[in-house]
């Protein structure tokens, strides 16, 4: 073959840096976002916080604020013209000699001073700590001997993060037989011991145990209690099950007894060790806020999601008058580095407030009503409407958060599946859940109403649902089955 040139046309998505970075952060999270903005404010020395750019907070804030600071500039001015101060004191003479100070006004703040200690002691949280960590706390706080503290340490070792015993006593024992000369009795009295500890129930060998411990710290004289601590020592496979006609007749309680039996013990703790949790609670910054002003659906972009950023002037000055000489490469790079990072910054905003537009469009029902009001939509529906690709709607809506009205709620929560209607029209997954719980929130509590019951209702409504969905659906509202809601009235 004779070699030859040939000339070819073609097109090709070429991935670039600043491409990559932009996808980087658009499907990072608020504090993730915040996280990698701190980073590159450390690394890049072109770039730093714009401090003097005005306050972007919403005009109601602006508002409250203004007339706090007018209110306590007046109360201080009212405060200083009701002084009369002399010009001079003399020098053997008190401040309450001369002022009139008002005694009560000092007994009461000392007395908010002394609430507030106490608040702040009683309400110091353990959390951080985890159960295993709180039990041995309380058990080197008390007198015990080497071989009682070392028994403890191997029960606490057995307890999981419910309160419970994970093994019998006698394994616990027989693990300790061979380092320690003891008798059964003696691991028996040292979890008797720690069943005292705080949370009350803790260290129970199962359900029964644990409710019972917890009927020991009341009071003998409290009104129900033996009948309380018999209901749960003989009859509680009954009363998980919601057997209340065999629970009457064998326990002979009258109906109104029976029932105030019942909800005693619903108010006592079935898992104890889940109040000691070593789990911080992690607040949801909304990255949009959604309000209604002159009947209009607004959508703004949070300014605190995002800090305003800029290029440093000093430096840039620098780099213009320096030219192309070596030594301000360096700068020459790190400022077109910042260029790319504040334009991957604004284009993350203005996609998060498309976005956010699109959905508060199509889910103004939502808005108006609640979730009844929800609307079938898909990504793909969104993706269409902007003109992007689905993968980078999936990307915006993943950790994004919508401050509403209603509260607040991640982009993909507005996205669900549908169910055909009678009419040919369709109905969104999260409106048919929204009318499931309804349903059984309203139901008789005597004869709850079965998935199949509830299909029929729907389905005369309009809404073609099978059985099984309205079990998935109540399934993923954490909703028990009718035989498991039932009970008295």
């Amino acid at each position: 073959m004779k070699p030859s040139l040939q000339l070819k046309l073609g097109q090709h998505l070429t991935m670039t840096p600043q491409l990559q970075q932009a996808i980087r952060l658009l499907q990072l999270s608020t504090l993730d976002l915040q996280t990698e903005i701190q980073q590159t404010l450390e690394e890049n020395p072109m770039l730093e916080m714009d401090e003097d750019s005005p306050d972007s907070a919403p005009e109601e804030q602006k508002e409250s604020e203004s007339e706090n600071d007018a209110n306590s500039q007046d109360s201080q001015l009212d405060m200083e013209k009701n002084q009369d101060l002399p010009d001079e004191l003399p020098v053997d003479s008190e401040w309450e000699d001369i002022y009139d100070v008002a005694t009560a006004g000092i007994s009461s703040a000392a007395q908010a001073s002394d609430d507030s200690v106490n608040d702040f002691l009683e309400n110091q949280s353990i959390e951080g700590n985890t159960l295993a960590e709180h039990l041995l706390w309380q058990l080197r706080n008390i007198s015990t001997s080497e071989t009682d503290f070392a028994i403890g340490i191997a029960i606490i070792d057995a307890i999981n993060d419910d309160g419970y015993l994970t093994e019998s006593l006698e394994e616990i024992h027989a693990g300790l037989a061979e380092e320690l000369e003891i008798e059964l009795d003696e691991a028996e009295a040292v979890l008797h011991l720690i069943q005292r500890f705080d949370p009350i129930g803790v260290a129970a060998r199962d359900l029964r145990e644990c409710l019972l411990l917890q009927l020991e710290q009341f009071d003998e004289d409290t009104d129900g209690l033996a009948e309380a601590r018999m209901l749960i020592r003989d009859h509680l496979e009954q009363i998980g099950s919601r057997d209340y006609a065999r629970l009457l007749k064998s326990t002979r309680l009258s109906e109104d007894e029976l029932k105030e039996l019942i909800a005693f013990i619903q108010t006592l703790n079935p898992r104890p060790g889940a109040t000691i949790s070593p789990n911080r609670a992690e607040y949801v910054v909304p990255d949009v806020y959604v309000r209604k002003v002159n009947g209009e659906w607004r959508v703004t972009l949070n300014p605190e999601a995002a800090p305003r950023l800029r290029i440093n002037p000093l430096y840039a000055d620098y780099v213009k008058k320096s030219g192309r000489d070596k030594d301000s490469s360096y700068l020459r790079t790190s400022m077109q580095e910042a260029r790319w990072f504040l334009k991957s910054l604004q284009s993350r905003s203005d996609t998060l407030l498309r976005v956010g537009k699109a959905i508060v469009d199509r889910q103004r029902l939502f808005l108006e009503y609640g979730e009844e009001g929800m609307k079938p939509m898909v990504l793909r529906d969104i993706a269409e409407e902007l003109e992007m690709h689905e993968s980078t709607i999936s990307r915006v809506t993943t950790q994004k958060y919508m401050h509403t009205p209603r509260g607040v709620f991640e982009f993909k929560y507005f996205f669900s599946s549908h169910v055909s209607t009678a009419d040919g029209g369709e109905c969104s997954a999260t409106a048919i859940r929204a009318m499931v719980k309804k349903l059984i929130e309203n139901e008789n509590p005597r004869k709850p109403m079965s998935d199949n019951k509830i299909s029929a209702f729907l389905v005369k409504e309009g809404i073609n649902v099978a059985r099984r969905t309205v079990a998935k659906y109540r399934e993923a509202m954490s909703i028990p089955p009718s035989n498991e809601r039932k009970r008295l009235t």
